[in-house]
C-alpha cells in the first residue's frame, strides 16, 4: 500500500473516535432524560421534581415574557459579565502574585499560608464582610468573584514557576539575560500548561460562586433568579437556572480549552 493510501486511511479513520464519543454522550443524555421523566412521574410532586416538559415550558416563558422583569438571556448576560470581570481581576492578581511567590522565596513563605487560608474559605464566609464594606450593589459581587478566582491561579503559577528547569534558566542568565528576561522567555513558557490549568479552575470556582454573589440584590442575574425562585418554591425555575449555569459553564470551558490549544500546542506532546 502506498504512503498516500495510508495517509488517506488515517484521515478517514481519525473522526471515528470523535463520532463514537458524541454518540455515547447523546445516548447518556437520552438515558438521563428518560430517568428524569420517570422519576418525575413516579414522585408526582412538581414542587419536588418538575418534569422535563415543565422546565421546557419555563424556558419558553422566561425567554419571551421574562422573570422578575428580565428575560432569561438578560439574567444570564448580567451574571456572565460579573463572572468575566471578577475572573479577569482574580486571574491577573493570581498570575502576578504567583510569579512573585515562585521567584522570591521570602514572599512565598509569607504569602502562601494566607493564600491557602483564603482558598479554604467558602465564598459566603467573606461575602458578608464585603456587603458591610461596600454595600449591596455590584462592588461586593465583583470582589467576591475576584477573591474566589485568585488563589487557584496563584498556587498553580507559584508551583509551576518554582519547578521551572533550573539548568535552562542558569544557561540563559549565563548568556547575559536579565532576571526578568529569564522569567519571561524561559520560566513562564515552561509554566504555561500548569498556569492554564489554574486559570480554568479559577473560572470554574468563580462561576460556582455566582449564586452566592447574587444572594443579595442579584436580580437581574441567573444566580439571583435561582435564589428568588427558591424562595417561592418554583422548582422548575430553579432547575432551569441550574441548566443555564451548567451549559454556559461548559461553553466557557470549551472556549478556554480552545485558547489553551492555541497558546500551548505542545501540551501533551512531550
Amino acid at each position: 500500500m502506498s504512503e498516500t493510501a495510508v495517509a488517506t486511511d488515517v484521515r478517514r479513520s481519525a473522526p471515528r473516535p470523535a463520532r463514537r464519543a458524541w454518540g455515547l454522550r447523546l445516548v447518556a443524555l437520552a438515558v438521563l432524560g428518560a430517568l428524569w421523566q420517570l422519576t418525575a412521574v413516579a414522585m408526582d410532586n412538581p414542587a419536588f421534581i418538575p418534569a422535563p416538559a415543565a422546565v421546557w415550558h419555563r424556558l419558553v416563558q422566561t425567554s419571551t415574557d421574562g422573570y422578575s422583569g428580565s428575560l432569561l438571556i438578560e439574567h444570564l448576560g448580567v451574571s456572565l459579565r460579573r463572572i468575566l470581570i471578577g475572573s479577569a481581576v482574580g486571574v491577573a492578581g493570581g498570575l502576578l502574585l504567583g510569579v512573585v511567590m515562585g521567584t522570591v522565596t521570602w514572599v512565598r513563605v509569607v504569602t502562601e499560608p494566607v493564600v491557602t487560608f483564603v482558598r479554604a474559605l467558602p465564598p459566603l464566609a467573606y461575602f458578608s464582610l464585603f456587603i458591610i464594606w461596600f454595600g449591596i450593589d455590584e462592588t461586593p459581587k465583583l470582589w467576591l468573584l475576584s477573591i474566589a478566582a485568585l488563589p487557584p491561579v496563584a498556587v498553580a503559577t507559584a508551583s509551576a514557576v518554582g519547578s521551572a528547569p533550573t539548568p535552562l534558566v542558569e544557561a540563559v542568565r549565563a548568556l547575559g539575560a536579565t532576571r526578568w528576561a529569564a522569567i519571561r522567555d524561559v520560566v513562564l513558557p515552561s509554566a504555561l500548561p500548569e498556569i492554564f490549568t489554574g486559570i480554568r479552575l479559577a473560572v470554574g470556582i468563580a462561576y460556582s460562586s455566582v449564586v452566592a454573589a447574587e444572594t443579595i440584590n442579584g436580580v437581574p442575574g441567573i444566580g439571583g433568579m435561582v435564589r428568588d425562585a427558591q424562595r417561592y418554591s418554583q422548582t422548575d425555575v430553579v432547575v432551569l437556572g441550574l441548566f443555564a449555569i451548567g451549559l454556559s459553564g461548559l461553553a466557557i470551558d470549551a472556549v478556554l480549552r480552545l485558547i489553551e490549544q492555541r497558546l500551548i500546542p505542545w501540551r501533551g506532546r512531550q
